[in-house]
């Protein structure tokens, strides 16, 4: 495979970065996620929404005191380059990272310490199934005054590992978090939506989650395309408990049903009605079967 490590394209194995780095000492990072996908002609690759992906990986990076070492238009290009020299012609997920590279003692963030790296590899389901189940985990969800939510910061993500471990240990697929405040915030890797009375709800980003770009195509794809009510406002812990509908969505998870939270079955335990419609409308969005929406591709050749 090969990478882009620190302004070049190099094999797999020697995109290295020191094990004195304040990257790797400190959690000194942030980091995109951007899904490729295969076209209907079984040739073409289109990146999904990658002109945004890259918008807040910048956005990113100037909260952190980062930098991206080029224009928006050139990591772009970057990033369908990589896919080119490693031959994509399948669904493929793609991983940008801003790095720490000093080797300095003491967590200190200076932008002109930056290191760009992107690095990608095959990717169908993120989850192998269907639905799962999920737990509100102990751990609460860092508060964006504290490792801002919304910057994708590597070491924000310990946060999500422990709530992931503890979901497994209790025989969970995955977590949620709540915020300090006891109310609903995202999933480990994924944002939160409910149905209730065929109105889709989600929290907002200022409830200490990511502002995900997945989480804002499907609220336009619900609202714009298929007529749905999309409300954004805080939700209660037991409102997941008696939800019609629940998904979790993200970049890697995509559309990803829910069939019960702390075991109480959410609706009858399957797919629902109005996640399935979403989750068929997007499919056919992110593989250009849609003429409206192909502003959200970029093809790779």
């Amino acid at each position: 495979m090969i990478t882009y490590f620190d302004g070049k394209f190099v094999d797999d194995a020697e995109a290295v970065i020191s094990v004195r780095s304040r990257a790797l000492n400190y959690g000194l990072g942030c980091f995109g996620g951007i899904r490729g996908y295969l076209a209907p002609d079984g040739k073409q690759v289109n990146l999904f929404r990658v002109v945004d992906h890259i918008t807040r990986l910048q956005h990113s990076a100037r909260v952190l005191h980062m930098r991206l070492p080029g224009a928006h238009d050139e990591i772009c290009g970057v990033v369908a380059e990589l896919l080119r020299r490693n031959d994509v012609h399948h669904d493929v997920y793609v991983r940008p990272l801003v790095l720490n590279g000093s080797t300095k003692l003491a967590p200190v963030m200076r932008e002109e310490d930056s290191v760009l790296a992107i690095y990608c590899l095959p990717l169908q389901r993120y989850m192998e199934k269907d639905a799962i189940d999920v737990c509100v985990s102990s751990w609460r969800r860092a508060t964006d005054n504290a490792i801002p939510a919304r910057t994708k910061a590597t070491g924000l993500y310990l946060n999500s590992a422990l709530a992931r471990r503890e979901a497994h240990d209790n025989g969970y697929d995955e977590a949620i978090f709540l915020t300090e405040y006891g109310k609903v915030s995202e999933g480990s890797a994924e944002h939160v939506f409910i149905v209730r009375d065929g109105v889709l709800y989600s929290p907002p980003s200022t409830e200490d989650n990511l502002d995900g770009i997945t989480r804002r195509s499907l609220i336009a794809l619900a609202t714009e395309d298929l007529g749905l009510k999309v409300v954004e406002r805080v939700i209660g812990r037991t409102e997941l408990y008696v939800a019609d509908e629940l998904f979790l969505c993200g970049t890697g998870a995509q559309i990803q049903p829910v069939r019960s939270v702390d075991k109480r079955t959410i609706g009858n335990g399957g797919i629902g009605p109005i996640t399935a419609r979403l989750n068929q409308h997007f499919d056919d969005v992110v593989r250009g079967r849609v003429e409206a929406r192909r502003g959200w591709l970029s093809p790779v050749w």
